[in-house]
């Protein structure tokens, strides 16, 4: 009997924290008895004695539940022995007890009650008991559970594979996802399961070589990314995390490779899409311009949000206007990544009731399945403002737009509407303020007699916007020509704006005949008054912060020149039949605005036909390689002009110092001189002597007829006579008188007194104060200028149109 239970012993398992000798799966040690019909022991094996620590010596024709905690055997409580019960013996039950353990103590089992129809070797057993240690029983049970969990419950696709990488077996979540029953996929390798080049991952070798890999190695590999389509639902992509470990059978030897992959399609799709937005917020918005910014959004949509991307606005939107309603739009395509939807620059219509127009008029994003491909409209608009029209477009055997990518669209374009319409209103304020720029500066330069002139403006690029250069050519008095080019700080209206009215100074102190020192010093007060704030803020809400500027003044009669400078480049020369090109050297002057420092004036003869040239601090900067490369590259095309005419040399100088991306707006301006000979002037000095009036007046009467200027004598007889009446009264010393046949007839007179006479209404009653008033009358223009030996006052006629 004990032979024949010792063969019936169950193979030991541990419990927890127990020596795992029989595997992590074996069962626990289980004790066997056999019962008969009275509930008498008469089996007992091993298993029992080593878990309740009775021989069977001790237990054999005991009642089993003797054994039982808590109870005294077959006799009550006097002693006298208790009539026996019968166990009920048909079926199974189980239970739990608290039995009684040899040392005194008490073991919980759980308790199993098998009836028996035959015993084995003879035995006169009615039944059989079964017992096991209860917490090992529940440690057994709960890692029953986990491996049926993992087998038909679990999310995580668990497949073993050969050394051939071929399925061996997988759980139920991986034959779910592989597409079929576990029977017709066994013997399949991981290229049959996943056919073609549709699984890929960052170890790019074969599955094979793969898997031979962790079997050489046994090094586990751990969260390999896949990317891929299921066999079960070939449609939509997926993202697996894949570890992969070696498994080996009892002699240590490998014999597969188990894979543990879980799918993380949704969040891998929330990190690709906050790094798209990411990406987003750095690259788009780089340029103001809204068809840059619309190729910006297409280049970072496709191919890692969309297969093709469309992107329409308003015209008014590239115009930089006003926004009409929806329903009198015309969009403009800017921007089309597929190419198969419409040619950029095409006029688009949509009609009414398609899902454009539904998105457009509602504000909100409409997807469109029917006809294929899927498309994603989602409307461009800012401030519940809409600018726009943006079409995405996936492939047929795409996945269509869900509810993610739809507010991921929504979000890339929201921050592409905003830099759109930065870039309208941007190019709104840069068109007025080029408008603004452009009417301010001369729209053409004049014909004089002194030089001949070309000029050149440059817009800084659309990131800077519109600055505050200008330039100017100011017709002086006999037949002089002031020159002037200057250069606001900033950019924009204000910029334009402040450059507006600098110029509206320069030019009116300029027609006072002032010298280019005291030009600029009162130019200087002005500047520094509308810094410090003390005439208050502009009319127009600008501000001067300050400015440069050089100005000269051109005599082609005494081919002199005079110059001062606030802060600016000094003019280049290049004096005719000489190759070489110098920059004048000119006294130091502060920047305007800045200091309080007097400005000196230089004097430079200038040959006929030397050519001068002004210029901003933009033209010599724009090649990106400092200033005194950009002057060395000027100084070098000026040498090698050959004789060009201004416009020509100006273009040429254009061309050779700009760039596409001009960091600063440019201004240039070439003069070539011209001079006034002997046959153009007549110069006389007289005594200061009453007498000598009438000489003046014949000398200059000779000399009208001399140039054939007759019609023009009795009126200058009048003027000589009152002009040198006039200086030989007030003034003394020595009398000039000059006559200059330009473009009109001037007559000057000079003195050495600085005080400036009045033209005045005489009194009915008064013999004189009537001469400056003919004077003025009788001429186009009179004005005084004022020199260091005293003044000169002139008048100019018109010449007879003959």
């Amino acid at each position: 009997m004990m032979g024949c239970m010792d063969g019936m012993a169950f193979s030991a398992a541990p419990g927890p924290g127990e020596a795992d000798e029989g595997g992590p799966f074996s069962p626990p040690p289980a004790a066997i008895a056999l019962l008969d019909a009275d509930g008498v022991l008469v089996g007992w094996s091993p298993g029992a004695e080593n878990l309740l620590g009775y021989p069977a010596s001790q237990v054999l024709g005991r009642r089993a539940v003797e054994l039982i905690a808590g109870t005294h055997g077959d006799r009550d409580r006097s002693g006298e022995p208790r009539p026996a019960r019968r166990p009920r013996l048909s079926g199974a039950r189980s239970s739990i007890v608290d039995a009684r353990h040899r040392s005194g103590g008490t073991v919980r089992l759980v308790v199993t009650l098998h009836s028996l129809t035959s015993a084995p070797g003879g035995v006169a057993a009615s039944a059989v008991l079964m017992a096991a240690e209860l917490e090992a029983m529940r440690w057994w049970e709960t890692r029953q559970a986990m491996l049926q969990g993992l087998v038909a419950q679990s999310p995580v696709t668990l497949t073993i594979y050969d050394s051939d990488a071929r399925l061996l077996w997988a759980n139920a979540a991986s034959i779910r996802e592989l597409g079929g029953d576990l029977t017709s996929l066994l013997g399949r390798s991981m290229s049959e399961l996943f056919p073609g080049d549709v699984l890929t991952a960052q170890h790019q070798v074969p599955p094979e070589e793969f898997i031979q890999q962790i079997l050489e190695s046994g090094e586990p590999v751990i969260d390999v990314e896949f990317r891929g389509r299921a066999p079960a639902d070939p449609r939509r992509e997926y993202v697996w995390s894949s570890s992969y470990f070696r498994l080996v059978d009892g002699r240590g030897e490998a014999v597969g490779v188990c894979e543990q992959s879980i799918d993380i399609t949704e969040h891998y799709r929330a990190q690709q899409r906050l790094a798209l937005l990411a990406e987003a917020g750095a690259r788009i918005g780089s340029t103001l311009d809204p068809v840059g910014t619309a190729e910006e959004l297409a280049k970072i949509v496709v191919p890692q949000f969309a297969d093709a991307v469309a992107i329409d606005v308003a015209a008014e939107v590239l115009e930089g206007g006003e926004l009409k309603p929806v329903a009198a739009w015309n969009l403009a395509r800017v921007a089309d990544s597929g190419g198969h939807l419409s040619r950029v620059g095409e006029r688009v219509v949509y009609a009414e009731g398609s899902p454009q127009a539904e998105c457009l008029a509602s504000g909100r994003p409409t997807t469109d399945a029917t006809p294929a491909p899927p498309r994603l409209y989602v409307p461009l608009r800012v401030r519940e403002t809409p600018l726009g029209l943006v079409t995405f477009v996936r492939g047929d055997d795409s996945e269509p737009f869900d509810e993610g990518d739809r507010a991921v669209a929504e979000e890339l374009v929201s921050r592409t509407a905003v830099c759109v319409d930065n870039a309208r209103r941007y190019r709104r304020e840069r068109t007025a303020a080029l408008m603004l720029q452009r009417s301010l500066l001369p729209r053409s330069l004049p014909e004089l007699s002194a030089v001949e002139a070309a000029s050149r403006y440059l817009p800084a690029d659309d990131h800077l916007g519109t600055g505050g250069d200008w330039f100017d050519i100011i017709p002086l008095s006999g037949a002089r020509v002031g020159l002037v080019v200057g250069d606001v700080t900033g950019h924009g209206l204000d910029a334009a704006a402040a450059m507006g009215r600098l110029r509206a100074m320069v030019r009116t102190l300029a027609e006072l005949d002032l010298a280019p020192d005291e030009l600029l010093a009162r130019l200087n007060d002005q500047v520094g008054k509308e810094t410090l704030g003390q005439n208050g803020n502009s009319p127009d809400g600008s501000d001067l912060t300050g400015a440069t500027c050089v100005y000269g003044i051109y005599d082609p009669v005494s081919r002199k020149s005079t110059w001062a400078q606030a802060g600016h480049l000094a003019p280049a020369v290049v004096k005719p039949h000489e190759g070489t090109a110098t920059f004048l050297r000119l006294p130091p002057g502060a920047p305007l605005g800045v200091g309080w420092l007097p400005f000196e004036t230089a004097e430079v003869e200038l040959e006929e036909g030397s050519l001068v040239v002004l210029f901003t601090d933009g033209l010599v900067e724009a090649l990106g390689q400092g200033r005194d490369v950009g002057l060395e590259r000027l100084a070098a095309v000026l040498g090698e002009q050959g004789g060009l005419s201004p416009d020509r040399l100006s273009a040429r100088i254009v061309a050779e110092l700009s760039s596409d991306r001009v960091q600063d707006d440019a201004t240039l301006l070439v003069v070539r001189t011209r001079a006034l000979g002997a046959h153009h002037v007549a110069a006389w000095e007289l005594p200061a002597d009453p007498a000598l009036v009438a000489d003046a007046r014949s000398m200059a009467t000779e000399q009208l007829a001399r140039w054939g200027l007759d019609d023009l004598a009795f009126t200058t007889e009048l003027v000589v006579s009152e002009l040198v009446t006039n200086a030989i009264r007030y003034a003394s010393g020595p009398i000039g008188l000059r006559l200059i046949r330009d473009r009109s007839l001037i007559c000057e007179v000079s003195d050495s007194q600085h005080t400036s006479p009045h033209a005045r209404y005489a009194g009915s009653d008064e013999e004189g104060g009537r001469g400056l008033f003919m004077v003025a009358q009788l001429t186009e223009h009179w004005g005084t200028r004022y020199m260091p030996a005293g003044k000169t006052i002139w008048a100019e006629q018109a010449l007879p149109a003959t």
